[in-house]
């Protein structure tokens, strides 16, 4: 794809970031970032949308809107209303999202890519199996990730595993993997690589003991920064793979399926690391 300046779309291209909440997320600074480095005539916005209503805001979007990126809890939701769906969203069980070609709409998870090139970034080495702490949307794309990357074994545990029935199954719809899910207070944690998807809060002294074990830890929560995982990883020395990273690959894909450019993958991280500080 061709980067440089656009002179043919319309000045008023829209793209924007939907969830519940959304205030907190990094989206907009990354892609109007990367729309001011390229002279592109774009906007992205935030906007909040509760469970149960991405279909109405959907139909509610003029035809200046060409993408959105989907967050927690409306993956599941973007799924169902598309036209169009890829497969490794179909493989997720989620998207992440959704792209405007003419009246259709096209859901895709750039999740699944996104954190195969952040753990990549950070760590060359070989993983067999991992741990993921969570049972959302997230833990299933990161868990699929991991199966891109050669783990062949995954342990969930999560605070009510009668809920992670959904990211089970989409787990299990990979062939070459095996999966199954404890209580996160009594399972331990196996395998080379542990991937935090729940909130710092719940980041107990325990979890953090449970997580010492693993070469690597990719932290995906990226607010507050740095959570106590974080923390307790660069103090033990542990690769740390972070939510930073993963929201800059997998927004840089969103970036080049929401306007058909190259995007600054420098740009966009220099942009989310700033903002992090800032904060």
């Amino acid at each position: 794809m061709p980067s440089g300046e656009v002179t043919d779309l319309v000045p008023t291209s829209r793209c924007g970031v939907v969830g519940d909440p959304v205030a907190h997320s990094l989206s907009p600074t990354l892609h109007n970032a990367a729309y001011e480095a390229l002279g592109l005539p774009f906007r992205y916005d935030a906007a909040r949308v509760p469970s149960g209503g991405l279909a109405a805001h959907v139909a509610g979007l003029g035809t200046e809107w060409r993408g959105l990126s989907v967050t927690a809890p409306l993956k599941r939701e973007a799924l169902e209303l598309a036209d169009v769906v890829t497969d490794r969203a179909r493989l997720a069980g989620g998207a992440n999202t959704l792209v405007r070609d003419g009246q259709a709409w096209l859901a895709d998870n750039t999740d699944l890519p996104g954190a195969v090139a952040a753990i990549r970034e950070r760590h060359t080495g070989a993983v067999h199996s991992a741990t993921v702490l969570g049972a959302g949307a997230t833990a299933a794309s990161t868990g699929l990730a991991l199966a891109e990357l050669g783990v062949t074994s995954i342990r969930l545990l999560a605070r009510d595993p009668a809920r992670a029935e959904d990211t089970v199954a989409a787990l299990r719809r990979h062939p070459d993997l095996a999966v199954d899910v404890l209580e996160i207070d009594v399972g331990a944690v196996v395998g080379e690589i542990v991937v935090s998807t729940i909130p710092a809060a719940a980041q107990t002294d325990a979890v953090l003991a449970a997580t010492a074990t693993a070469a690597v830890v990719f932290e995906v929560v990226y607010d507050p920064w740095p959570t106590p995982l974080a923390l307790a990883a660069r103090s033990r020395e542990q690769v740390l793979v972070t939510g930073l990273d993963l929201l800059v690959h997998q927004a840089l894909l969103q970036f080049e399926m929401f306007t058909g450019h190259d995007g600054p993958l420098e740009t966009m991280r220099a942009a989310g690391e700033a903002a992090l500080a800032g904060r």
